[in-house]
């Protein structure tokens, strides 16, 4: 993209979804790092073998991380609780069914994903979510104003203001678009793993990509032209 041009770089916007869209933020590297699969696998086998504390230790283990993917996908504080204590029930259900032929990190995520995605179509059709309803809290959060500061000369007021209207936009994003930007730019997850969880093939996670950057880069062309004073 050219540099003339008054907009968010895809690396800037990356970094200011990693840092402040979701709650509870951690480095890239914590992001991206999995579950060991062999713990899994033995917590698995445990919970099919009728040990319920197993798949409590599985809940403990995933809770943090499938949170924050269903809270950036729902923005309410409300229906994320609402919405794991159902992901969690359908995986207990159904794990006596689960035979590995994917991780159960991959599997349990696909149950997270489809779950908010089908309540996301279910809450559209019964009401219009108004931006007023985005939760907002994150626009004074310490740790996003300290984080993007140290490498920003925009003042804090323009940093809150910017975090508002990125929240926002993601709101403005398709459901299925908002999930493919969630998983992998605020969680950090590969294409490939992305691909797995949705069931679409890479190619389809990276034009969902493209398209989601460039929709949440022209949303913030306004306030990128024209910052707080």
């Amino acid at each position: 993209m050219n540099s003339s041009v008054a907009l968010p770089s895809l690396s800037r916007l990356t970094g200011l979804l990693s840092s402040g869209v979701g709650v509870h933020a951690k480095s890239k590297q914590e992001r991206m790092d999995q579950p060991r699969s062999d713990e899994d696998q033995q917590l698995v086998a445990r919970t099919q073998s009728g040990d319920a504390a197993a798949f409590d230790d599985l809940v403990v283990k995933y809770s943090p991380r499938l949170y924050g993917l269903v809270y950036n996908m729902t923005s309410n504080h409300e229906d994320t609780n609402d919405l794991l204590q159902d992901v969690f029930s359908k995986a207990y259900r159904a794990i006596r069914g689960f035979r590995g032929k994917s991780s159960f990190y991959t599997w349990i995520h696909s149950i997270a994903v489809n779950m908010t995605l089908n309540f996301l179509k279910k809450r559209s059709r019964r009401y219009n979510l108004s931006l007023d309803d985005v939760d907002s809290t994150i626009q004074n959060d310490r740790e996003f104003l300290e984080a993007t500061a140290t490498n920003s000369p925009i003042r804090e007021a323009d940093l809150s203001e910017l975090q508002k209207r990125l929240n926002e936009a993601m709101m403005k994003l398709s459901d299925e678009h908002r999930a493919v930007v969630t998983m992998f730019h605020i969680q950090g997850m590969p294409h490939a793993e992305i691909s797995k969880i949705l069931r679409v093939s890479e190619g389809t996670v990276r034009s969902r990509l493209f398209y989601a950057n460039r929709q949440l880069q022209n949303y913030l062309e306004e306030f990128r032209k024209n910052p707080v004073s």
